[in-house]
């Protein structure tokens, strides 16, 4: 899974990049230059489960970062800027809510207006390919008549009726079969999005983290389906990416706080894209797995190895806090908590997991 960080000029989204991703990042050669990087996802539970088995390894769930140029109209037209921002499965856009005199911005701080501004684009390039998509429809269903070119032209008229109303296609209304028939387009505003407010560092931070979606006015496209927002202060986060974990720790603490804005921030873009976690343990390795939520227990199976997938039976499946309070998987098979779940088991997020197979 892919997530895309785009916003406007001077925003801080590049040293977002940078932080979560812990990459070497040089000055663009080129103004369209992307770059990829991964960022660990964090998670308290694995933690606690490596704290039980003491396992020779311990791997966290991960998110592919992609850092792409400023966005704009002109940047929409670029071939190589365009397929960049299709491939990705979800947008981060970063927000400038801070003020500092020595970064330009033209006019004042304004997120709520960046957001429409930055959506209009989006929605502009994503018309441009649909008229030209219904052009081509149109010759084709001259020559021959079928469904599947009927359902895509009804589709894309009822797409192209949204986005001249300024309705991004991430709220409008599809089956899981119409999704797929235009799944290749990989339509920008169709994408999920996450709206990341980078604000000013403060002695009372941890409040103005909490407060800064309601402040800056963003409750309202933040509750749009398929979106979401969240706060953090880039400033502060790029020193706590330099320190030892016990010191970061007091240092958030300082502010008021238990966790990193980037912690959040990877959270939340993790549930955006209707990602979850399930945990294999062991003396050997404890490790957290990324599945869509709903998934059944085969397709669970099928992350770790295909094999595994193919030749499923069972699933010993336990709570990951269940586990812990039991002690050992042993105490927990005593106590009956530990289950065997069948093929069409939904696995939960936080589950442990030992897969049976005839493989």
């Amino acid at each position: 899974m892919k997530t895309g960080i785009i916003g406007l000029p001077q925003v801080g989204k590049t040293s977002l990049f940078k932080i979560l991703t812990k990459a070497k990042v040089e000055e663009r050669a080129h103004s369209r230059q992307e770059h990829i990087g991964v960022a660990r996802v964090p998670d308290g539970r694995l933690d606690k489960l490596s704290d039980l088995y003491q396992p020779k390894k311990t791997t966290f769930a991960s998110v592919e970062f992609v850092d792409v140029a400023a966005i704009g109209q002109e940047a929409l037209k670029e071939t190589a800027f365009l397929a960049s921002l299709r491939q990705v499965d979800a947008l981060i856009h970063v927000l400038r809510a801070f003020e500092d005199e020595s970064i330009p911005h033209v006019g004042p701080i304004d997120p709520l207006r960046d957001i429409k501004n930055v959506e209009f684009d989006l929605m502009v390039s994503d018309l441009t390919q649909i008229e030209k998509r219904l052009e081509r429809l149109e010759k084709d269903l001259k020559k021959g008549r079928t469904n599947d070119l009927e359902h895509e032209q009804a589709l894309l008229i009822r797409s192209k009726e949204a986005l001249e109303k300024e309705q991004p296609l991430r709220e409008l209304e599809m089956t899981n079969e119409e999704k797929k028939l235009i799944k290749g387009f990989m339509f920008l505003s169709q994408k999920p999005i996450l709206y990341a407010l980078n604000i000013g560092e403060s002695t009372t931070l941890g409040t103005d983290l909490e407060a800064a979606v309601s402040r800056f006015k963003l409750d309202e496209v933040a509750h749009r389906p398929n979106a979401g927002a969240t706060a953090i202060c880039g400033k502060v986060e790029a020193e706590l990416a330099e320190m030892e974990d016990e010191e970061a720790a007091e240092f958030l603490g300082s502010y008021g706080l238990n966790e990193s804005g980037l912690v959040r921030l990877i959270r939340k873009s993790y549930e955006l894209l209707g990602l979850i976690s399930f945990f294999t343990a062991g003396e050997d390795e404890c490790r957290a797995w990324t599945i869509p939520r709903g998934s059944k227990a085969p397709q669970g199976a099928g992350a770790i190895h295909s094999d595994l997938e193919h030749h499923f039976i069972r699933a010993e499946t336990i709570r990951w806090d269940t586990l812990l309070e039991a002690g050992s998987e042993a105490a927990a098979r005593a106590k009956g908590t530990l289950r065997l779940e069948g093929k069409e088991y939904i696995v939960q997020d936080g589950d442990v997991m030992h897969i049976r197979h005839s493989g």
